[in-house]
């Protein structure tokens, strides 16, 4: 969420800022949001004065009355309880406000970093380096769909059993997906100092909104129905929902908390299954592993000092980078610019891993840092060298998205006669397996 104070010192500024960003316009709806500002500042200006003024004459009450003017007294009470009442219905009218303009600004986009390339789409991001060189084949390229099918990647039992864009993995494949994970939770925990965390797969409402999942994208969440008595009704407050992503729990561990400064950095990963429903993604990646609706990712969390959020994100960039570097998979990183990035994002890097059959580099990892945006949702605050309460920086990234990762090492490493050689790093996760051969 966006510094309210920022937005009352300098509004335009702001609204320039979001006006780079994706269309359509506008993000900020201004109109409302200085109608209620300024009944706020009304209300807050005539409550101080109504405050001072039944202070004053409280004062006065007890003079009169030492002095025998009981009249003059009965009249100061009179217009004191006067004051009482306004003083109620500004009260609650400020809290109505407040709910207005906090549910106003649940659903504006963090401010993009000066640093950040302007742009309307993917279009205008900008290349910021390449790893590795892509392979050329000597026989005819198969692409993952094909590879997989024949060691145990099953698209029609995972459709049979919960519908389009479900897989089902069995044997050699599931192996190979399996040791990818335990591979990256291993470069994550034993050489950058991430500490491996289980979550809960079902949070809910109050966590999604502390990270920004909710209000704006409930569309792209599936919900969880819960039993229970025949014809009763669960409050919006109990809804549950499946994670998209294991940043959700993770971030969340530091809501409505107050950090020691020496508590940070605060690095975490875990491994979980994710679940999206791709909404506004009909027609995009429907053949394959590269769209699902379940997919598994080990995901990177840093919770960090304010100054330190830039050092987080380029050292987080470099984490998952080491994870394709050890898979000897080629990539680019590339920054995305305003109008590609995600809403709680102020700068993102993207990984994009080399597919060989689509003959163009796709997204592996995203790596975002959101600043105090989701840190002032949670409520999730430090004690500073001062003594006072500041929120902190929090960044996320994929460490890195598992089935896509998957779909890589089968193309990239695919051989002639359907067999699939393991890459080195991963052998060791495989009982010494060197090769996947079909069945």
């Amino acid at each position: 969420m966006l510094d309210i104070v920022q937005l009352r010192k300098d509004l335009d500024a702001v609204v320039a800022r979001l006006q780079t960003r994706k269309q359509p316009q506008p993000y900020l709806d201004v109109v409302a949001y200085q109608a209620l500002e300024s009944e706020r500042k009304a209300l807050q200006t005539r409550t101080e004065e109504l405050q001072g003024q039944r202070n004053s004459l409280s004062k006065q009450i007890g003079m009169l009355k030492g002095k025998g003017q009981h009249a003059e007294a009965d009249a100061a009470m009179a217009r004191v309880a006067a004051f009482k009442a306004e003083l109620e219905t500004s009260a609650a009218r400020l809290e109505v406000i407040q709910a207005e303009l906090q549910a106003l600004l649940l659903a504006v986009p963090n401010l993009p970093h000066e640093s950040v390339p302007v742009g309307s789409d993917e279009n205008a991001n900008v290349e910021l380096r390449r790893w590795g060189t892509p392979r050329r084949f000597d026989f005819e390229l198969r692409d993952h769909v094909d590879i997989g099918e024949k060691l145990g990647l099953d698209f029609e039992t995972g459709s049979k059993l919960a519908g389009a864009r479900f897989t089902f993995m069995r044997g050699p494949i599931a192996r190979l997906h399996r040791a990818l994970a335990q591979f990256m939770l291993d470069v994550q925990t034993q050489e950058h100092g991430y500490t491996e965390c289980y979550t809960p797969y079902i949070v809910n409402a109050e966590t999604l909104l502390g990270t920004g999942q909710l209000p704006k994208f409930e569309g792209d969440m599936f919900a969880v129905k819960k039993g229970g008595q025949e014809g009763e009704e669960v409050p919006d407050t109990q809804a549950l929902y499946l994670i998209s992503t294991s940043e959700i729990t993770l971030t969340n561990t530091v809501r409505d908390t107050v950090l020691a400064e020496s508590d940070l950095p605060i690095r975490l990963t875990a491994h979980t299954p994710c679940f999206r429903s791709e909404a506004g993604s009909a027609g995009r990646d429907t053949r394959g592993m590269i769209r699902q609706h379940q997919f598994d990712k080990v995901e990177m969390v840093q919770i960090v000092h304010p100054e330190k959020s830039y050092e987080a994100l380029d050292a987080m960039t470099s984490h998952a980078e080491a994870v394709l570097q050890k898979l000897g998979l080629p990539y680019r990183v590339i920054v995305l610019c305003t109008g590609d990035m995600g809403f709680g994002s102020t700068r993102t890097h993207d990984l994009e891993v080399w597919v060989p059959a689509q003959n163009t580099y796709r997204e592996i990892s995203s790596v975002s840092n959101c600043e105090a945006f989701q840190a002032r949702r949670l409520q999730a605050r430090f004690k500073n060298a001062q003594g006072r309460n500041e929120l902190v920086h929090t960044l996320n990234g994929s460490g890195l998205a598992v089935g896509r990762a998957l779909v890589a090492v089968l193309e990239n490493y695919q051989n002639a006669d359907g067999s699939v050689t393991v890459p080195e790093v991963l052998r060791p996760y495989l009982g010494g397996l060197e090769v996947l051969t079909p069945q």
